[in-house]
Order: structure tokens, then sequence, then C-alpha cells
């Protein structure tokens, strides 16, 4: 966790900046920081939205999530709240519901939806059902060792999933507490790492092939896959230093894969937006295998982004301007109420 100190900073519009078609600017509040894992990452995907709305001509404040944030709500409401919140802070739905509960309008999806998506097993198991891809996994909690016994619980489990395993928390992101694990005795140490963040763990078949990214937008026609991105890590795998330091990942936007491929991952990446009931932004993560088949990986409500984050990669692969999509986002959510 970062000690960086609370931010509440005006990032006032350029004077000489007008807002597209003649439309009102707005007060837009950017919410960033937070007390997750994730608050660094935040911080930076708050000051560059900030910077962005700023740019299209709105009067934006940033500041962090804490406890005088709903007084000050109730004593000087914004025309329109940006969580640009990662991890618990704001992908778990509960400030998302307060926001909703003070009839304050926001960028992104519901509380119930967010929370749909940050439970990793009850999304995988509804865009299952919707029939996509997912890998095979079980889902164990700490409790369940204690109870079952360790040796006997992790026996079970390599016996019902073959070859190389993802270990991964049951909600979060940014690859935190994450491991690949290609030998049995590798298994304990991950369950460790994925404690760490969660008392609850997934332990899934690793599927081989290309990391993806499919940023999803929704435009008054709905919802639009963006360009896929694709990643390569340079060291193999995206862990959180590949996904935040300048140099660590190439990113090919738009990816090298197929046009049919490309085609079905944004049909996939949609469908999955959609079941999960998400809203304006979302970024559906999949592994690509060899046979090109795109296995649902996570949903993501508040993607990341920073200067190295994938959603805006996509964004500019797609000829927009960020700051137009941004001022697209909180015109849509002051227009819905």
């Amino acid at each position: 966790m970062s000690d960086s100190p609370a931010t509440s900073d005006a990032v006032d519009a350029p004077d000489t900046v007008v807002a597209e078609g003649g439309e009102r600017t707005l007060n837009v509040l950017v919410l960033a920081g937070g007390i997750s894992h994730e608050r660094d990452v935040s911080l930076r995907s708050g000051r560059r939205v900030a910077d962005a709305l700023s740019a299209a001509g709105h009067t934006v404040t940033l500041r962090d999530p804490d406890a005088s944030l709903l007084p000050a709500l109730d004593e000087h409401r914004p025309d329109v709240v940006f969580p640009a919140l990662h991890g618990a802070s704001g992908e778990d739905g509960a400030l998302l519901e307060l926001l909703e509960a003070l009839g304050v309008p926001y960028v992104g999806s519901t509380g119930a939806a967010a929370r749909r998506a940050w439970a990793k097993p009850v999304a995988s198991s509804l865009v299952r059902d919707a029939g996509i891809a997912v890998p095979e996994s079980v889902v164990l909690s700490q409790e369940t060792f204690r109870e079952l016994g360790t040796a006997s619980v992790l026996r079970v489990v390599r016996a019902a999933l073959e070859g190389d395993l993802v270990v991964k928390p049951v909600s979060g992101g940014s690859a935190q507490g994450v491991t690949i694990v290609e030998s049995p005795d590798d298994l304990p140490r991950a369950m460790v790492n994925a404690f760490t963040y969660e008392d609850t763990a997934i332990i899934e078949r690793r599927i081989v092939g290309t990391e993806v990214a499919v940023t999803v937008i929704e435009t008054e026609d709905g919802p639009e896959a963006l360009p896929v991105v694709e990643i390569v890590p340079t060291a193999g795998v995206y862990s959180f230093q590949a996904r935040y330091n300048a140099g660590e990942t190439t990113f090919f936007a738009p990816s090298r894969l197929p046009a049919d491929s490309s085609a079905a991952l944004s049909a996939a990446a949609v469908l999955a937006h959609r079941t999960l009931g998400l809203r304006d932004l979302s970024r559906i993560d999949f592994i690509v295998d060899e046979a090109g088949t795109p296995w649902f990986l996570e949903a993501n409500v508040l993607p990341g982004l920073t200067e190295t984050s994938l959603a805006p990669l996509a964004i500019e692969a797609s000829d927009r301007e960020t700051s137009a999509v941004y001022d697209g986002l909180v015109r849509r959510a002051v227009a819905r109420g």
C-alpha cells in the first residue's frame, strides 16, 4: 500500500476550451486512490482521467474516497463522478451503490453488476452459461484446507486438473496474488501467495496461447468492442510489474491475430459485457489458444487508465481521442441521471 497522501486537487479546464456541440461544461469529480493494494495505480489512472476531462473543457476535481467524501457530496454535489478506483475500493460495488443511494450520477457499472464481475467464480459461471469458453477450475477457501487437510485437498486438485495451473485470489486485479504453477511442488506456495490477498482462491487449468484484452465502450448504438490489444510480456508472464512499468511488455494494438479471431473476440467481449450487466466501460481479458478459441479470464468494470494500461491503448487504436471518449462517458452518465 502506498503512503501517498489523499488528493483533493482542482484541475480546472482551460478557458479557451469550448465543449463540443456547444454543450455545457460539467463539474466532474474524479475519485482515485483508496486503500486497496492497487492504490498507486488508481492514482495514476485518476490523474490521466482528470487531465483528459480537463482537455475536453470540464472543471475537474481529483480526490481520494476517504471519510470526508460522503459529507462533501452532500454539501457540494458535482454534476457527475468518474471513479478511477481499482481493487475493492471501487470494483466490489459498495461505493457505487452509495453513489446510487445519494442520487449522484457516475460513470460505470451499477453496484450489482460490479459485484458480479468482482467475484471471479460468479462471473465465470455466468459467462460460461452464455456460451463462452472458461477454463476448468476449483474454488477453495483457507477454511477448506484447515478442515480437510492441505495434502489431501491438493492431491484431489492435482488429479482433477491436469497440466499447468494458474492460482489467483477469488477477486482483485492487476495480477496481484497470481501464480503460474508448472510443478506440483509449487502449488502450496502458490496457494499461500493467493491467500495473502483473499481468503478464497481459484485454481484453474492454464490455457496456453496469446493473451489479449478487449475494451468495450457504450455509445448511443450500444456496447462496442474496441480493437483487440495483444499482450507480449518480456518475461513471459503479464505480472503486476509488467503491467505498470514501461518497457516490460510489448503491446500490439490492434493485435496480430487473424481477422476471424479478432471478430470472435469482439463478439465474446460484448457478450460477456452484456451477460454481466456491465455499463459504460469495461475490459474483458482472454487467452486465445492454438485453435483460435477465446477463453474468458476475467472482466474489469474499472479498468486501468494509466499511460501503460490496455484501455487507453485500445481507444487510441480505434482512432478516437481519449478526451472525447471520456467526455462521452460523463455526458451519458449525466443524461441517465
